[in-house]
């Protein structure tokens, strides 16, 4: 396609002015120890990335990752893509030098000779042969029926759907839910119990200098011209990717590698750049997740809706799209949806003790690399994070503003908002760290993750969470890594780089806008370079890069002309140089802009609602000096809604110094492992870590001792569940190991075949006579009388197996309404645990019930807010009902 010829001319007149400015082509915006940003060039090392012109980019970025890939390759192997191999935190080595086959490893016995010490590189390509002995596997099917693993689960003969190996070097994976995708299913060959995969290790990445050309005609949308060239190829670049990225339908897509429209990469898209780049596809987008006028929540961890609870980032996307346009049809229409939405999310992931939001971490979605291993998607679900609160806040903020708009009532909402806000900053708040924590997790009792989130944090900033002393806080003591702020901080050991140990453009996007807001150069400066290293290196918008080393390789997946990306690099002009904010009524500029990035910089053919804007400014700091508009001075830069026509808006800042508050830049650090504990009698033990300094000893989710041995002796036999956690020698403190019960009073178990009609299914491994199935069509309200000797409170949950689908995506956890002596207690849970593994049985979320002595009546029901995203799906097996008594 023919570039357009008066952008052509603007971009020769942008050069003439450049050549003006009393700045050099090679004047530094942002120095570290690893790389630099100039005026129109990027290096890192022997990488270079230089502009040439607008609209062309030339980098000889090569890869370090074939460089650095060691000779000892850790691994596991895996039934039904399950980590069920050696139990928990246990892994397989091999030691690579001139063998072409590992030895015969079997499963479920740990290996005799272990080597930990790697001996050097591997080369590229290298072919190499693992293999594993199965036939003490298929003999326990044969007598028993099942096999029992290392820690104590069952795989049923029936379930037994095939063997894989997973391990932390590519071709190799541990996304375990995702192994035979990969191709990493080991075949018997000879059919004699013995399984071999063959794989090409350190798989060889060619090196080849790059050029970006633009091929598009991005002349419709605002031409940005200023004294970096780097920013404004980059700016031309992410334009173009993002004319690509609409599909023939009139939606976005998601990245070069994912079609189709994902409700949080949309919405947080929508919310960066499109909602006023391309208002009517974002529109578009966003009503292709929406059904029964509900937002759907995406497929996701344990089947999705309520373990995975960030839907509503949906409303975040809808509004900012009113306020660009104030279009009245789509106010109402996105009024409906979202408050169906949030009507529903109130009666089923709101905890009513802590006034927070259950669910998963937004856009944080792959389980164990935010969360410990240990944390099933029902402990997911019962965890409460930051940045999901965070968007749960907001959006009772927009409700109210938008019935407030609508002539609704609103109260309600307000209500909430506190609630959660108020919450937010009572269970999450680190006063000592100077930031949030991650989340809350556990099982019947919640601990803080000490970790940083960088989204949830920014987040929190941005939507006023956070007062202005925590926003600063937040700002200046959050960690920083060299390459930019880590989705998570400290790091997760044994976990390869995605969300762990990885960077994504998006989020570090909205950490900048945070640090824009707030006024901190110092952390501004290092948020752009981040952007603009990458993009100018890699030139496209990955969506994410190695913490460690900047790169776009070694993470699990990766995909280049990544939406979200693109939107967070667009957003760096409109939102941070032009300071653009929209508002029901008007458009506000607000320019916050580095010294470095200093000079003139325009935006011209800006479309706002019906009017065309030719913006100018000039300077830096973040603070305005004057304004005019259409060459009339203004009390402030503010364009109103009524505008139409042309009109020209110049605005000059006055040059302030903004760099007094400081940034906490840090080596990129990794925790230890939590603790695997065991329970013997009243004693708790637990491995000993050599690089422990001591151990945190936890009951009910509160600190009780620090310890220095790997032992600890419950003093008394009332309910409690306890968790340790191995502090190192700079005081980091791992996760929490899983929570232990332990109670000297044996739980009440109730099986509900005794009440409602037993299932004729073929499934095994329950308990009682049998298990009774609950399903759309089946058993949509059961009554079972639970007849208790004592008054008191007691922890309710119940044992399960869903089969309907994965661990880790598709879209039918089971959800019903649990009522107590006709009183409504809340929702139970019971995510996917295997596709058509129905007989692997696990816990679902509890309750705390107040039981009265003799006889009480216990429901489960069907209710109308119980609808997962499948609607036609919602089925479970139920085992028995488990009552500990607390008090």
């Amino acid at each position: 396609m023919k570039t357009n010829i008066n952008y052509l001319v603007t971009s020769m007149l942008a050069v003439a002015v450049i050549v003006a400015s009393c700045k050099s082509d090679s004047s530094v915006l942002y120095d570290s120890k690893s790389f630099s940003i100039h005026n129109n060039k990027v290096i890192q090392g022997l990488n270079v990335a230089e502009v040439v012109s607008p609209t062309l980019i030339k980098s000889n970025y090569k890869s370090t990752e074939n460089e650095t890939y060691s000779n000892l390759i850790s691994f596991k192997f895996s039934i039904n893509e399950k980590d069920n191999d050696l139990g928990q935190g246990i892994d397989r080595t091999v030691l690579i030098t001139n063998q072409k086959e590992s030895e015969v490893y079997v499963f479920g016995q740990p290996q005799l000779n272990k080597t930990d010490v790697p001996k050097g590189i591997l080369k590229a390509d290298t072919e190499f042969t693992f293999k594993l002995d199965m036939r003490a596997v298929f003999q326990q099917f044969k007598e028993k029926g099942f096999y029992e693993c290392q820690d104590g689960s069952k795989i049923a003969q029936a379930d037994f759907k095939g063997v894989f190996i997973a391990g932390g070097a590519l071709p190799l994976s541990w996304d375990f839910v995702n192994l035979e995708e990969r191709g990493l299913q080991m075949n018997d060959i000879d059919n004699d119990g013995i399984f071999e995969i063959k794989l090409k290790l350190n798989p060889l990445i060619p090196a080849e200098d790059k050029t970006w050309k633009l091929t598009q005609d991005i002349s419709t949308k605002a031409t940005y011209i200023s004294e970096q060239p780097i920013v404004d190829a980059l700016y031309n670049l992410s334009l173009e990717e993002a004319k690509l990225a609409i599909e023939p339908d009139s939606t976005f897509r998601t990245g070069a590698k994912w079609s189709g429209v994902w409700t949080r990469d949309i919405s947080y898209s929508i919310l960066l750049s499109f909602a006023y780049l391309e208002p009517e596809v974002a529109k578009i987008s966003l009503l292709k997740k929406v059904k029964r006028d509900r937002i759907i929540q995406d497929t996701g961890s344990g089947g999705a809706w309520p373990v995975s609870s960030d839907r509503t980032t949906w409303a975040l996307a809808a509004w900012e799209i009113y306020k660009v346009t104030g279009d009245k049809g789509w106010l109402q229409k996105a009024y409906t949806i979202i408050k169906n939405s949030a009507a529903d999310d109130y009666k089923t992931i709101r905890n009513k003790q802590t006034n927070l939001y259950c669910g998963e971490s937004s856009f944080l979605d792959w389980r164990e690399q935010t969360y410990p291993k240990w944390m099933s998607n029902m402990d997911i679900y019962v965890s409460q994070n930051l940045g999901t609160n965070v968007v749960h806040y907001q959006t009772h903020q927009i409700l109210s503003k938008m019935a407030t708009l609508l002539g609704e009532p609103h109260g309600q909402y307000d209500i909430i908002a506190a609630q959660i806000k108020d919450a937010i900053n009572k269970q999450l708040w680190m006063e000592d760290k100077g930031y949030y924590a991650q989340y809350l997790y556990g099982k019947s009792f919640f601990t803080q993750s000490k970790r940083y989130e960088a989204l949830g944090e920014a987040l929190a900033v941005l939507f006023d969470v956070a007062d202005a002393k925590q926003s600063k806080m937040i700002i200046s003591q959050s960690p920083l890594t060299e390459y930019g702020a880590t989705c998570i901080y400290p790091q997760i050991p044994g976990i390869p780089p995605y969300h762990n140990n990885a960077i994504w453009p998006f989020v570090q996007s909205y950490w900048n806008l945070a640090a824009a807001k707030v006024g901190n150069e110092k952390a501004l400066n290092h948020g752009l370079a981040s952007i603009y290293r990458a993009a100018g290196l890699f030139l496209t918008n990955y969506e994410n890069m190695v913490a460690d080393n900047g790169d776009f390789k070694g993470t699990e997946i990766n995909s280049h002309r990544m939406l979200w990306s693109m939107a967070g690099n667009l957003s760096m002009v409109y939102r941070i140089f032009m300071g653009m904010h929209f508002e029901e009524d008007q458009l506000i500029f607000e320019p916050v802009i580095p010294k470095n990035y200093g000079g003139i910089r325009s935006l011209t053919n800006f479309k706002y609602r019906n009017a065309a804007l030719d913006i100018t400014v000039e300077g830096f700091g973040n603070q305005i000096a004057a304004v005019t508009i259409d060459g009339k001075e203004a009390a402030k830069a503010i364009i109103p809604a009524a505008f139409t026509g042309k009109h020209i808006v110049n605005i000059k800042m006055k040059n302030n110094d903004f760099s007094a508050d400081a940034v906490n830049l840090v080596e990129n650090k990794f925790t230890l492992a939590n603790p695997i504990t065991a329970l013997n009698g009243d004693k708790i033990s637990w491995k000993n870590d050599a690089g422990a300094r001591a151990y945190n000893v936890y009951k009910n989710g509160k600190l009780i001792e620090t310890a220095a041995v790997s032992t600890y002796q419950i003093p008394d036999g009332s309910y409690a569940e306890y968790s340790v956690s191995a502090v190192d020698a700079a005081g980091q403190e791992s996760f929490l190991s899983e929570p232990l019960i332990y109670s000297k009073m044996k739980p009440l178990i109730i099986e509900p075949e005794d009440f409602a009609v037993k299932s004729d299914l073929n499934f095994v491994n329950y308990s009682g006579r049998g298990f009774v199935e609950i399903a759309t069509d089946k058993n949509r309200k059961i009554s079972i009388p639970i007849v208790v000797e004592e008054s008191g409170e007691y922890f309710m949950d119940i044992k399960y197996s869903n089969g309907s689908g994965p661990w880790n995506t598709d879209n039918k956890c089971a959800v019903r309404s649990l009522y107590l002596n006709k009183d409504y207690v809340g929702v139970m849970v019971f995510p996917q645990r295997g596709t058509n593994e129905w007989s692997d049985w696990g816990f679902s979320n509890s309750h705390k019930i107040n039981l009265t002595k003799g006889k009480n009546d216990l429901e489960l029901v069907l209710e109308e807010w119980n609808n997962n995203m499948n609607i036609e799906v919602n089925r479970a097996m139920i085992d028995y009902i488990r009552l500990y008594k607390v008090h």
